[in-house]
């Protein structure tokens, strides 16, 4: 497994290429929903559409939830590049012992209210439309013991150029509010209800 590794220094050289992509490549950004702090953990559990996407909630992270970033990433994917271990990556290795060491892991960080979590449950990257939104098994055992205990975060990435050359991204929050949405079990029940409503409010955008 490979763990995570801050480097303040490095989060702040990266800051600043990130803004310098983000004006590049995109024409804007949108935070639709609300956000309200619990002063619990972050679990952050969003679709994953394209390379960007921990970028995205790295950036999101910086502005809005300010917490200590840290994100799940497939071990053959971080060993190509270990620089990100310094803005919080750590590796998970599937269909391999190693990787019960990964998910404990992710459980001890989500006992730190200082920490954010980012996980992408699909496991790979696919269509900003493909839905339902399939997750991985097992990685609700990060969850065990803490469902009380942390913040879930549900974040969905939409992308959308209508008349212009550079595409605005739109990120759509939502925190389950209620026990019976809380269970493991049901969160991917419970993203498709939220994911199926973003689709349906980013029709009624147009500009």
């Amino acid at each position: 497994m490979i763990h995570a590794n801050h480097s303040g220094f490095f989060e702040s050289l990266f800051g600043l290429w990130l803004s310098f992509a983000f004006r590049r490549n995109f024409k804007a950004s949108r935070i639709i929903g609300e956000f309200h702090d619990q002063n619990k953990p972050l679990l952050v559990l969003s679709n994953h559409i394209s390379w960007w996407d921990g970028f995205w909630l790295l950036r999101l992270n910086q502005g809005l939830f300010k917490r200590k970033f840290h994100v799940m990433m497939l071990e053959e994917q971080l060993e190509k590049r270990k620089f990100l271990c310094k803005l919080g990556a750590f590796s998970i290795r599937r269909n391999h012992k190693s990787m019960f060491e990964s998910l404990d892991y992710a459980g001890n960080l989500l006992q730190d209210p200082s920490n954010l979590l980012l996980i992408f449950p699909q496991g790979e990257i696919s269509s900003q439309y493909d839905q339902p939104q399939v997750f991985q098994n097992g990685w609700t055992r990060i969850l065990k013991g803490k469902e009380d205990k942390v913040q879930i975060v549900m974040v969905a990435h939409l992308l959308d150029y209508f008349s212009h050359s550079k595409p605005t991204l739109y990120q759509y929050l939502y925190s389950p509010d209620s026990e019976k949405q809380m269970i493991p079990q049901k969160l991917e029940e419970v993203y498709n209800d939220f994911f199926q409503r973003c689709l349906e409010k980013q029709k009624s955008i147009h500009k």
